[in-house]
């Protein structure tokens, strides 16, 4: 039996969940998607970027990732309001809790995407699955407020590819028989996992269309790309055997990761995404009463490669400072300048906290690891009570927020 694979995207994610959110729960009037507006920075100083805009804004040119001045250059009235990142979370969780009486195979892709295996749901599905997902997405509008792109294949990249087409509100097909007439005659950056960087070696070869990237030499394409070549090449030939790989609760390990929404070049920058997600994990272990043994760091570049790095620490930990020092020195190691799209920080070798084994060097310092540990909980417990944004790190002031997280283990 061929493979039944969807792709669900929430069209224009962030800014439609405010709407929605706005209207439903604060009891406004008015709709943020029938406005020129956007999801951004503090409006008060006119610091930070665009995270998400409307339909309106952007038939004024306003682009994601651009500064809120750049913005108002170019929509003088532009209505810029602050993210709500908790709000955006409880909707995502939400669709993928609806998906979830669909089919029991579902892949997270991101915050507000995911795919979704329907092989062998049922009949009606196998007969007509353009109907069927045509059914899930008024469905989704229906009960949550807002709507969605689907995509429909036999494999996650052409289902991927296909809810990119006309937005929003729409179902697409791209089964491998439509490849030639739907997607080759596309930009080659357009393909999945095409980056700027990719694409301008592709340029150089000549290459300008997915079509022409699909019928090129895969030998010439793989010696300028390597491995990435071989990927993209299979892509653009509507090949990709991989499963929906439904997440499953992880008892191994701790983990956070941030998708960024431009792309980040600074060390500091990047190292300051980093000690977010290092608190954030940190928090995690400290609230089981677990610790860590192993930690690690994982970049993805605008290319969407991915590279990662790990050590075993001497002894383990669930001290924000010691797994984000540690972390620091392995982003050194790991990162080769290319501009960074998401970070993530994991754990493993998960031991009880009353289990843990002191270190030489942990005893020698024990003053200042008690401090650290009293210091650990005073700000979960601040937290806790009065919410994340209650206590920061001077680093993190007058820095926006302007990526999502997603959880992992």
């Amino acid at each position: 039996m061929d493979r039944i694979i969807f792709h669900i995207d929430v069209n224009n994610a962030f800014l439609s969940w405010e709407a929605h959110y706005r209207i439903t729960e604060l009891h406004e009037e008015l709709d943020l998607r029938t406005v020129a507006s956007a999801i951004g920075g503090d409006e008060e100083t006119r610091h930070g970027i665009i995270v998400a805009k409307s339909m309106i804004a952007k038939s004024y040119g306003v682009k994601t990732a651009e500064t809120l001045n750049e913005a108002r250059r170019k929509c003088p009235g532009l209505l810029i309001v602050p993210p709500r990142h908790e709000i955006y979370k409880k909707y995502s969780r939400k669709m993928f809790d609806l998906l979830k009486e669909y089919s029991p195979i579902i892949e997270k892709f991101s915050i507000d995407e995911g795919f979704i295996d329907m092989t062998g749901i049922s009949d009606e599905i196998t007969a007509d699955p353009i109907q069927a997902a045509d059914e899930l997405r008024q469905t989704i509008y229906n009960r949550l407020g807002f709507t969605v792109n689907i995509g429909v294949s036999s494999c996650k990249v052409l289902a991927k590819m296909a809810s990119d087409f006309e937005k929003p509100d729409k179902v697409h097909s791209l089964f491998p028989d439509e490849i030639q007439e739907k997607m080759w005659p596309l930009p080659v950056g357009d393909l999945l996992f095409v980056g700027k960087s990719t694409r301008k070696h592709l340029y150089n070869l000549g290459i300008r269309t997915i079509g022409e990237l699909a019928l090129s030499d895969p030998e010439i394409i793989i010696s300028h790309l390597g491995k990435h070549g071989k990927l993209i090449h299979d892509y653009a030939n509507g090949i990709d055997s991989s499963p929906v790989a439904s997440e499953t609760p992880d008892a191994k390990g701790y983990g956070n990761s941030t998708t960024i929404s431009h792309d980040v070049t600074d060390t500091t920058e990047a190292k300051k995404h980093l000690l977010s997600l290092c608190e954030s994990v940190g928090s995690r272990l400290r609230k089981d009463h677990v610790c860590a043994g192993v930690v690690a760091v994982s970049i993805k570049n605008s290319d969407f490669v991915r590279s990662s790095h790990q050590c075993t620490l001497q002894s383990p930990t669930n001290s924000t400072s010691r797994i984000y020092d540690c972390i620091c020195r392995l982003f050194d190691e790991c990162w080769d300048g290319a501009p960074i799209r998401l970070l993530g920080v994991s754990t493993s070798k998960i031991s009880s906290e009353s289990m843990q084994q002191i270190s030489l060097l942990d005893h020698m310092d024990s003053e200042k690891n008690q401090k650290q540990k009293k210091l650990d909980s005073a700000i979960d417990e601040i937290r806790r009570k009065f919410g994340d944004n209650a206590i920061q790190r001077a680093r993190f002031l007058d820095t926006e927020k302007n990526s999502h997280q997603t959880e992992k283990g």
